[in-house]
């Protein structure tokens, strides 16, 4: 049990608070592809500038989300730099992998052993939350200027996974393992999502959020290696190298370029 007498939680706030400022920067690229967006498309396509701006003052993570979107507003168009209905679909599965670690987040804040154990912890889970919000409010601001549906619900494939592992979640060392697969899913996901969106926009989008949730990743890493050596006392600084576990110097970053082999296909969240 992660009791608040046994963890100096500094180490936690910082990594919590670098989280935010990687979310923050993605945010201020948001203002700027927005506004040469909005430039660009000048006045006569207010049916989507609307909902694009008042997605980023709403906090999403846009990253200029399709300027090829203002020319072309149909899913299915074809000629080059216009969205594609390719696009729409990996907008509205990414938006289905986010609406999913939302709930498990939602649902990991509300159980006992968190949302009446450590107050450190549960902030890190409420910015992670929100986080996650704010970039499904991105991919469905993106889908929908594309002409396409937003989606609202939870990715099909992994939901069925949530479903089966929440009745199993009995200590904070199993939230920590559920939800480092889901944002592993996600990175992975959106790192492959690079190289199959047609538009520079779209490609700046998926590429700004897939760090997000590698850093997600990379901190709870860091933390189930220090619950699994029953070390929750470690997260602390200073520290003392010579107690750490060995994992702890690699464990956060296993991979020197991110894998995509469980990259979810475009196809999997999409409306259908």
């Amino acid at each position: 049990m992660m009791a608040d007498e046994r963890i100096d939680t500094r180490l936690l706030e910082e990594l919590t608070e670098q989280s935010q400022d990687l979310n923050s920067d993605a945010m201020r690229i948001t203002r700027g592809a927005l506004s040469g967006f909005a430039e660009a498309a000048g006045p006569s396509r207010p049916w989507w500038r609307g909902g694009l701006l008042a997605a980023l003052v709403g906090g999403a993570g846009l990253l200029g989300a399709a300027r090829a979107a203002a020319d072309s507003p149909s899913p299915s168009a074809s000629a080059s730099g216009a969205v594609t209905a390719d696009d729409i679909r990996a907008l509205q599965t990414a938006a289905a992998l986010e609406n999913l670690a939302v709930s498990v987040y939602r649902t990991a804040a509300g159980l006992p052993f968190i949302k009446d154990g450590n107050t450190t912890v549960a902030a890190f889970i409420a910015k992670t939350t929100e986080q996650h919000q704010a970039h499904a409010r991105a991919f469905n601001a993106a889908a929908t200027a594309g002409g396409g549906k937003a989606q609202t619900g939870p990715d099909p494939t992994y939901k069925a996974v949530v479903d089966q592992a929440l009745p199993t979640i009995k200590t904070p060392a199993d939230v920590v393992k559920l939800a480092v697969g889901l944002e592993d899913v996600a990175a992975q996901t959106y790192t492959r999502n690079v190289g199959q969106v047609s538009s520079a926009d779209l490609r700046r989008l998926f590429a700004s959020v897939a760090p997000v949730e590698a850093q997600h990743r990379a901190v709870l890493l860091a933390v189930q290696a220090l619950l699994a050596g029953n070390a929750a006392d470690l997260v602390t600084i200073p520290v003392d190298p010579a107690k750490l576990p060995a994992a702890a110097g690699s464990v956060g970053f296993p991979d020197a370029f991110y894998k995509t082999d469980n990259a979810s296909p475009i196809t999997e969240g999409a409306v259908q």
